[in-house]
This record gives C-alpha cells, sequence and structure tokens, in this order.
C-alpha cells in the first residue's frame, strides 16, 4: 500500500508543489516537485513512483484530489484507489520533518535545490526514525548503532567490529551481538 499526497512549498515567491508518496511504515518512498497538481502532473510521479519500486502496490491512499483518480485510470488500472477520509493521515504528517528542514535552511532557494535535498533527506530519515514507542531499550540501542553503522559505512568511513551487551526481552540472561 502506498499513501500520496501533495502539499505546497513557496520558492522564490512562487508556488511549487511537493508530492510524495508513503508506505504503511512511514517511510518515504519518493518525492517529486512540481509547479503543477493536475492530471499530467499527477501520471509523472506515479511513472516515477514505480519506476523506483521493486512491486506493483496493489492499493493506493490518496486525497480527495480529482486528478490522483484520472492518473491513476491511466498509469495503475489494477489498482484499488482509496481516497475516504482520515485515510492519508500518514502522509499528511509525513511533511513536518520537510517543514522543519525548510525552516532551518530559510527556505529552499529553487525547485532543483528542494527536489535534490528532498531525495536525499527522505532515505536519511527513514534510516533513523526507529519507531521507539515499539520496542525496549536494548532493542532501541541496538538499531540505533546499526543505522549509524549503517550511515558511516555510507559516508565511506570504516567501521570496526565492536561487540555490544543486549539484555534480551526480561530474561535475565545477557547476550553478545557482534556488530559487522
Amino acid at each position: 500500500m502506498g499513501v500520496t499526497d501533495e502539499v505546497f512549498i513557496t520558492i522564490n515567491g512562487e508556488r511549487q508543489y511537493l508530492w510524495r508518496a508513503v508506505d504503511q511504515d512511514g517511510d518515504v518512498l519518493d518525492i517529486l516537485v512540481q509547479k503543477h497538481r493536475d492530471k499530467r502532473a499527477a501520471k509523472r510521479f506515479f511513472r516515477k513512483l514505480l519506476k523506483g519500486l521493486r512491486y506493483a502496490p496493489r492499493r493506493i491512499v490518496t486525497d480527495k484530489l480529482r486528478s490522483y483518480g484520472a492518473a491513476r485510470k491511466e498509469v495503475l488500472p489494477d489498482v484499488i484507489h482509496d481516497n475516504d477520509k482520515w485515510q492519508n493521515n500518514r502522509a499528511e504528517v509525513s511533511y513536518q520533518p520537510t517543514r522543519q528542514r525548510e525552516r532551518q535552511m530559510r527556505r529552499f532557494k529553487s525547485a532543483g535545490q528542494a527536489q535534490r535535498f528532498l531525495s536525499t533527506h527522505g532515505p536519511i530519515n527513514n534510516l533513523f526514525r526507529l519507531g521507539r514507542r515499539h520496542m525496549n531499550v536494548a532493542h532501541y540501542r541496538l538499531f540505533r548503532d546499526r543505522a549509524f553503522d549503517l550511515w558511516r559505512e555510507a559516508r565511506g568511513d570504516v567501521c570496526p567490529k565492536r561487540s555490544l551487551l543486549v539484555k534480551t526481552n526480561h530474561r535475565s540472561f545477557i547476550s553478545r551481538l557482534v556488530i559487522q
């Protein structure tokens, strides 16, 4: 399932639209910055989204913008389209990190700069957003350390082996894990 939504951003006094697709876990799948919010723009976004996915979605959730339905009929004819009220809340909430970064950067300077930055920021944000409320402290620290190791590896830093002591779920023994 994919949840799609669009929001406007102002770049050099001109309104642009930030299209975003989010999966069921809240991870950003794809981002596209465009000037228009019509059927042609929605088709372009859907084609870009499908190019990056390894699977075809069974269901897509959008808001009630009619250009989604028209574009979906042409690009994704076999996909179930949901546009019920409150269904796309996951995509609506996913704009908060984007708005925070936009404020810190004192607005985006161009559509290309916004596209490059947000396309990079999405996967990095997915890596470090762990969902703390669903796991205990030991597992959270383990996943956070793995995320930092992946980040160091992506940057090209050497990541030495180190062992961690992890206390498993409410048991009295401690297991030793080696992160490579």
